[in-house]
């Protein structure tokens, strides 16, 4: 029997961020599941993002099945 492998989402936001609800709503439209953080109060999930990031604050901060995919929204990212 063939196992199906779920791409794994994390997001790193922090509350009220425009970007970061352009990040919800697109992964919500498009049916993809993830699992978000507040790295701005959080700072044990903070300072994971960052470990991700290089150091980037900018969010929303992706992370797909424990690789660094970027920070920011939209064309050109902003966060």
């Amino acid at each position: 029997m063939e196992r199906l492998i779920e791409m794994s989402y994390v997001m790193y936001v922090k509350p009220d961020c425009p970007y970061c609800q352009q990040a919800r709503d697109h992964f919500e439209t498009n049916g993809i599941s993830y699992v978000e953080y507040d790295a701005q109060n959080d700072l044990e999930r903070q300072k994971e993002m960052l470990e991700f990031s290089g150091g980037d604050l900018t969010v929303p901060c992706l992370v797909k099945d424990g690789q660094y995919v970027g920070s920011g929204w939209g064309d050109p990212p902003r966060g």
